[in-house]
């Protein structure tokens, strides 16, 4: 299988699943903002960057003549001190929202022709239990009232949530999956914590307790690969490797339809 795994950073989920999928003997094409990554084909990608997915998805397609999985595990999650009174926009929108679910939704609509011309193909959204905080409503109210960045990232993994179950609804041939990664010791903190140096510092400090407590990279990356190679993995919401149950609000058929459709005009508008 030739499959694209984004957001592959030093000790990422994203890395450490590019590893096992190559150990696993796939051909594994990686990215990350701007730093290649050893022993890996790259290339750069910003998800908060409509030019940069299209710089991507351009080189991609000439470089390779098809594709059989894509995990999208790139994201960002800042403000963790939820100190943001008025959410940060990137081209309009607020930047969870953009760079999580619009960046993700931008490239997954941009290699899709690639991959439905796989025999199997699969779509993996990878996602986080924290899109219990997301609500619906939210997708169409640019996160202006009563701001919190928490919500804004829930709502962008939510958001995630119910993409993956209209990609498998409107395309039948093609396996789409959102999944929790599990409590997983990354650097994505590292970000959300760059205007707080102090509690950077502390939380190096305790960063030997934390790895103890939480799960490692390769630990977190294994619902993705069970997701991609496992050949009786259906679609659907995934957590420890087997199928389980979203929050409710991902349940609602009428918000996801809502969201499609406003994500295509949303894409096209940023387009012109």
């Amino acid at each position: 299988m030739r499959i694209v795994v984004t957001g592959a950073g030093p000790d990422s989920i994203g890395l450490a699943t590019a590893v096992a999928l190559r150990d696993l003997g796939h051909e594994v094409v990686v990215t990350t903002r701007s730093v290649p990554v050893d022993g890996f084909a790259w290339h750069p990608l910003d998800l908060a960057s409509r030019t940069s997915v299209a710089a991507f998805a351009s080189w991609f397609g000439a470089t390779y003549d098809g594709l059989d999985a894509l995990v999208n595990n790139a994201g960002i999650h800042l403000d963790l001190r939820s100190t943001w009174k008025q959410p940060q926009l990137v081209d309009g929108h607020e930047i969870h929202w953009r760079t999580n679910y619009l960046g993700t939704a931008d490239l997954t609509r941009a290699l899709l022709p690639l991959l439905l011309s796989a025999p199997d193909p699969r779509v993996v959204h990878v996602v986080s239990k924290l899109h219990e905080r997301g609500r619906n409503e939210a997708f169409f109210s640019a996160f202006g009232d009563g701001y919190d960045s928490w919500v804004a990232y829930g709502t962008s993994k939510l958001a995630l949530v119910h993409d993956a179950a209209s990609l498998a609804v409107r395309h039948p041939g093609l396996r789409a999956y959102s999944l929790h990664p599990g409590s997983v010791y990354t650097h994505i903190a590292d970000r959300g914590l760059e205007t707080a140096p102090l509690l950077g510092r502390l939380r190096a400090l305790a960063a030997p307790l934390e790895r103890r407590m939480l799960a490692t990279p390769a630990q977190g990356a294994e619902t993705s690969v069970h997701c991609v190679t496992a050949p009786d993995a259906t679609s659907g919401y995934y957590r420890r490797s087997a199928p389980a149950e979203p929050a409710p609000q991902a349940g609602d058929e009428a918000a996801r339809a809502a969201l499609w459709a406003r994500t295509s005009d949303w894409l096209v508008e940023e387009a012109r």
